[in-house]
This record gives structure tokens, C-alpha cells and sequence, in this order.
């Protein structure tokens, strides 16, 4: 099984850097790291977790600014999004985004999406809250048109691009999509149009959710081995990951404190029995 990790980096951590360096050395697997381009100080927005707010949610660093700088000092690491809210960019920048980073890394890049619980942040962007998965998974075949071997147009409900010239292109046509939120049928049958996968947070319940996921993928006509469920931001214990092993889970992130270099590199010693 991969170990990869996920850490909300911030101005106040550890950087990105001294951690790509650190992950690699030690075997682990990749790094995902999460976006919010801010947090509107009057929020009637819930956090789903309960309580405050952390702080680092307001601090993190612009995930494919740090995840450049990871890949400049790695060779093998794999670099990922966890995740991209992907209802809050413009699909043609994005496309461009993810493109050059995937190029540059050899391939190495895996573009984890979600479509946000903020209301508030998402408004700023634009976002019609209601509509923001329509909007997000509009976005993403948009980009895939940009991504084709050969100048594609594309016409959808949200937006449209005309037939273009737009490289680099990623190493291997596309990088490797994997789709956060909770499980449910709209959700399932959109990962199995659109996506590789699912990347469900903390794991729970998937004994339950994975066969119904199954199904819908191999309903849509896709492989039951390409089909990829990546547990993400989970506190990893023998018997946590000995069930997602049972369950066919081949890669699983596990959740980084957002503290400075002596807590950061003192859990990556805590969690290296299991890469």
C-alpha cells in the first residue's frame, strides 16, 4: 500500500521544500495539499468538523505555486491536489495550471477536486452555490477538450471553448483524477463518467459505499481495475489500514499536524513503520 500524506502548509509551517525533500527520503508515497484563496472574516458558514475554525485554513499557500517548488527538489514524489475547488477557477487558466505542472514533474501529478462547503468564499469567486457541481464538473470536461491531442472545441451549459492550440500537455494526456464528497449515487455516477476514482476524507463507511461505487463504474463501462479509491486525510493506525487493505485500497493520505519542521518531521517518524 502507498502512504502519501496531505499537511495544510501556510505561512507558519514547515515549508514545501524541506518537505518534498523529507518525504521522498523517507519513502512516503506523494503530497496533497489543499486550496482556499481566503476565508471572509463574516461567515455564516459552518465548519463541517464543528467549532472554530482552525487558523490555517485562512493561511494556506497557493497549492500548484507550492507544489512547483515540491517537485523542483524530488524525483519520485508524487504531487497531487486534495483538494482543487475546482468551481472557483477558470477552467482555461486551470487547464494551463495543471498542464505545465504535470509536464514539468514527468507525470507525476495527480488533480484532486471538490466542490467546497464555504459559501461565503465561493460567492466571492462568483459561484452559484446551488449549481456549483454542475459548474465544477462543466469545467472539468472543458479542460479535458483543452488537454486532447488534437485542438478540440467544447460547447457545455457553463462555459465553452473554441478549438486550440494548448500545450504542454500533460505527460500522459491527462493526469490522474481523483473526486472528493460524500458518497451518494449522483456523485458515483459522475467519478465513473468523468473521473479515476474517488477520494473519500477519513474513510469512513466504505465497506458499505465501495460496492455501490463498483457498480456504478463498472455500469458505465469501465474497468474494474482502473478504478482507483484513495482514503484522504486519515489518522493511520495497523488496523485502519489493514481493512482499507482488505478492501482493495492501494493508496491511502494520511494527515500531516500544519506545525513547523520538529512537529512535522516528528510525525513523519511516528507513520514510517506503515510506508
Amino acid at each position: 500500500m502507498r502512504i502519501a500524506t496531505t499537511i495544510f502548509l501556510t505561512d507558519e509551517t514547515i515549508t514545501p521544500v524541506r518537505l518534498a525533500r523529507e518525504l521522498e527520503e523517507r519513502g512516503f508515497a506523494g503530497l496533497y495539499l489543499p486550496e482556499h484563496t481566503h476565508i471572509p472574516v463574516e461567515r455564516t458558514t459552518p465548519y463541517p468538523a464543528g467549532g472554530d475554525l482552525p487558523r490555517e485554513y485562512g493561511r494556506t499557500l497557493d497549492p500548484f505555486v507550492a507544489l512547483a517548488q515540491a517537485a523542483a527538489v524530488t524525483d519520485r514524489l508524487g504531487l497531487a491536489t486534495g483538494i482543487t475547488l475546482i468551481a472557483q477557477h477558470d477552467p482555461i487558466d486551470l487547464a494551463k495550471q495543471v498542464a505545465t505542472l504535470d509536464h514539468l514533474s514527468g507525470g507525476r501529478f495527480t488533480l484532486g477536486l471538490g466542490f467546497g462547503w464555504n459559501k461565503e468564499e465561493a460567492a466571492d469567486h462568483g459561484v452559484p452555490w446551488t449549481t456549483r457541481r454542475e459548474l465544477g464538473w462543466d469545467r472539468l470536461a472543458m479542460m479535458r477538450a483543452l488537454w486532447a491531442p488534437e485542438p478540440t472545441p467544447y460547447e457545455g451549459e457553463f462555459a465553452s471553448v473554441r478549438a486550440s492550440e494548448a500545450h504542454p500537455k500533460p505527460a500522459n494526456g491527462a493526469p490522474r483524477t481523483l473526486v472528493g464528497g460524500a458518497a451518494g449515487p449522483k456523485l458515483f455516477a459522475r467519478i465513473a463518467e468523468q473521473a479515476d476514482g474517488w477520494l473519500p476524507i477519513g474513510g469512513r463507511g466504505l465497506g458499505e459505499s465501495i460496492p455501490v461505487l463498483r457498480k456504478a463504474w463498472e455500469d458505465a463501462g469501465r474497468s474494474p481495475e482502473a478504478l482507483q479509491i484513495v482514503p484522504y486525510a486519515v489518522h493511520p493506525s495497523p488496523g485502519k489500514l489493514a481493512h482499507f487493505a482488505d478492501l482493495g485500497v492501494n493508496e491511502v493520505v494520511v494527515q500531516l499536524p500544519p506545525g513547523g519542521e520538529r512537529e512535522v518531521l516528528g510525525t513523519l517518524d511516528e507513520f514510517a513503520p506503515y510506508v
